[in-house]
């Protein structure tokens, strides 16, 4: 499935030293629906506003990395090279459909300055956090958090698309979206459920992303007590779904918060004729 595994002459230092906060942190292909047997680029990338820096793909920085297509999941993390990085995956698909990546990253430290850490939260929707420290009597003390990325994308090859859109990874965090957004096109609506540790997670803060001409479109919406949120996506070309949800952290001395950061990736079709 992988075509080639060409190495990179990346510092691996640059994946561990990249702040969690304001930054998001995602999959893309290029193209995002390519034919049979031809060939895909998938990289990996983090920034703000769906503009950001290429990472290089690690082993060492690899908790996961899994390819969904009809039948069980492919293990693509044992493919990655243990002694250097790569610029991305070239991928090529044998048969039409569906095929979804999954990826996971290991976790990182930061600590960020208070004033920095209550920016970030509010900015993510987590103000029950900083509520949360307050109560405690910690909200001058710095931001001292472990995060984790649990990134997905959607390719549809050959234009067909399938049910594996759909299919559940166990990320601890993850978005899945209640129907085929393969199958929509610009102007339709979208939802989605977000599930933590495999159970719907209700009042988060979710935001889709869009280039166009030059500018970043964001639109947010709260999922409901379902974990359920639905969008309307009005252009044409690449999404970006993110949500960041936080939990007090556990059997870690260093940390006070975990932190998960979840993301899809797709390719909405332009508006059928006639609309």
């Amino acid at each position: 499935m992988i075509k080639r595994l060409s190495a990179a002459c990346a510092v691996l230092a640059l994946l561990t030293s990249l702040p969690a906060a304001a930054h998001e942190f995602w999959m893309m292909a290029k193209p995002f629906s390519p034919g049979v047997g031809a060939s895909t680029s998938i990289t990996l990338h983090v920034g703000e506003y769906f503009h950001g820096d290429l990472l290089p793909i690690a082993s060492r920085q690899t908790a996961a990395l899994l390819l969904y297509s009809k039948g069980n999941p492919r293990d693509l993390q044992r493919q990655l090279p243990t002694d250097t990085a790569l610029p991305d995956l070239q991928m090529t698909f044998p048969n039409s459909g569906t095929y979804m990546l999954a990826y996971d990253s290991n976790p990182s430290q930061i600590a960020l300055a208070p004033d920095k850490f209550h920016a970030y939260l509010h900015d993510e929707g987590l103000d029950h956090i900083i509520r949360q420290r307050e109560d405690a009597g910690n909200a001058t003390a710095p931001g001292r958090e472990r995060y984790r990325r649990n990134v997905k994308t959607l390719l549809r090859v050959g234009g067909k698309s399938d049910g594996s859109y759909a299919a559940l990874t166990g990320q601890r965090l993850e978005i899945v979206p209640t129907s085929d957004p393969l199958a929509k096109s610009a102007g339709d609506n979208l939802s989605f459920t977000l599930f933590f540790d495999s159970k719907p997670l209700p009042n988060a803060l979710v935001k889709a992303w869009h280039k166009r001409e030059g500018q970043t479109i964001m639109i947010r919406a709260r999922t409901g007590a379902d974990g359920k949120v639905s969008f309307g996506l009005p252009y044409a070309g690449p999404w970006m779904i993110s949500v960041v949800h936080m939990v007090p952290a556990v059997d870690a001395p260093e940390v006070d918060w975990d932190s998960f950061w979840g993301n899809l990736t797709f390719e909405l079709a332009g508006r059928k004729s006639g609309r």
